[in-house]
């Protein structure tokens, strides 16, 4: 498993959290096997390694790995990437040397071969360092399972270890100008010429769309169709492909340091190898995928909303106001117990749907919950979080200040949270 395949790459690291004892009660496994782990409410803080019953205890040595890395060498690199709008393209190529792209890709196609947890674990640890930068789940957790699932051979095997490595940034070209929830409406097409496909239109809002080395693109490929879901198509497109090209770094509410741009296709020319899936199926292929980008971005909003809580009681147990800590506040006090409590709700459902989706059984009605609500609450926790900080919750050096502005893009992309409800609500009122 990936504890093991990452071993040489990572020192051994322990004590690094604050749960030592708890962890290492957790794993009392010599004889026995694993004994019940404790939910997140009853550990010292919410990001302690050693709970949460999804988890076993290889995959807690990982975590420690994994936190280190992004404590030490990732968090320091987040300031400068958002002065320059992006990341280096040494980090991909770090992360990839570490084991962490790719995570959950199988072995057999080029990818780490471990499974969604493990990848749920890196998801975690970036927000708990509070590293936004790079963007690995658009090219780990969404872009790469495209290729997996639906790629020939032939692209697996071109793609997946290079994207593994860290050497090919991914991204998947969805919204336009005048289509974005609504995929639908999309104008950029592809035409046959002999052989080969014609693309021509433009992306907007497109993660890691300035250093993309490979981007799947939607297009429309049957203008004819009753339904424009039916004449839907994806293409894998090389960045350094005639006509392909990078428009400007979009400036950002929050998310600084990932680079969002807009891509434009002037007869750009495809071979036919570049066709991911079957013709006119990729509409279906992209719902088939949502259920998981949704799941990722409520991992990420879930373990925002626990670093944004921890930093915050650290914050008012020292900050003094009248004479005594404003934690000695009862108003205070009321407050993270609101908190506190409306996060582990929402970590007991998110575990929930992290368990069913490694066992192949999440649907979309739960991933869309899931998003959703997590979402909706990380924007909550954001605000209250930052009213507790004061006016220095206001300047934009402090983690909650960047953290409030990251969670608004959290409630419109992967889907509005407006449309999230429109899809859970059809299972809710259609005859049964």
């Amino acid at each position: 498993m990936l504890v093991s395949k990452v071993k040489s790459v990572f020192p051994l690291v322990r004590g690094i959290s604050s749960s030592v004892g708890m962890r290492q009660k957790a794993m009392e496994v010599e004889e026995g096997g694993e004994g019940p782990r404790p939910a997140t409410a009853q550990m010292g803080t919410m990001v302690d390694i050693g709970a949460r019953s999804i988890f076993n205890s290889d995959q807690d040595m990982f975590r420690e790995q994994v936190r280190r890395w992004m404590r030490e060498r990732l968090a320091p690199q987040q300031v400068p990437f958002e002065e320059e709008g992006q990341p280096s393209k040494e980090i991909w190529r770090e992360m990839g040397a570490q084991g962490l792209l790719g995570v959950s890709t199988p072995a057999e196609v080029g990818g780490i071969g471990a499974s969604f947890l493990e990848e749920t674990i890196v998801a975690e640890e970036m927000s708990y360092a509070n590293c936004a930068s790079p963007a690995m789940a658009v090219h780990s957790t969404i872009c790469m399972p495209y290729i997996t699932h639906y790629g020939t051979v032939e692209q697996q095997e071109h793609y997946i270890p290079l994207m593994t490595a860290g050497e090919c940034v991914a991204s998947v070209g969805m919204t336009e100008p005048d289509a974005g929830s609504d995929l639908q409406g999309m104008r950029t097409n592809a035409k046959r010429d002999g052989d080969d496909w014609i693309i021509n239109g433009s992306k907007i809002y497109i993660t890691n769309g300035w250093l993309t080395d490979c981007c799947i693109v939607c297009c429309k490929t049957n203008p004819d169709v009753k339904r424009a879901a039916h004449g839907v198509s994806l293409f894998l497109v090389d960045a350094d492909t005639k006509g392909f090209h990078k428009g400007r770094k979009l400036k950002k509410l929050g998310l600084k340091g990932q680079d969002t741009a807009e891509l434009f296709f002037e007869d750009v020319r495809v071979p036919g190898s570049a066709l991911l899936g079957k013709e006119n199926a990729g509409f279906y292929q992209l719902m088939e995928q949502l259920p998981q980008e949704r799941l990722i971005i409520a991992v990420h909003s879930a373990a925002h909303c626990e670093v944004m809580f921890e930093e915050t009681r650290a914050w008012v147990k020292q900050r003094k106001a009248f004479g005594r800590t404003v934690s000695d506040l009862q108003t205070v006090q009321h407050k993270l117990a609101e908190l506190k409590t409306s996060i582990v709700v929402c970590r007991a459902f998110i575990d929930q749907c992290l368990q069913l989706h490694t066992e192949g059984r999440l649907d979309g009605e739960m991933a869309s919950m899931a998003k959703y609500w997590a979402t909706d609450l990380e924007n909550k926790v954001a605000g209250d979080c930052l009213q507790l900080h004061g006016g220095w919750g206001f300047m934009w050096e402090t983690n909650i200040a960047k953290s409030y502005a990251d969670a608004r893009v959290q409630t419109i992309y992967g889907g509005t949270n407006e449309i999230m409800k429109e899809l859970i609500a059809r299972n809710i009122v259609k005859d049964k």
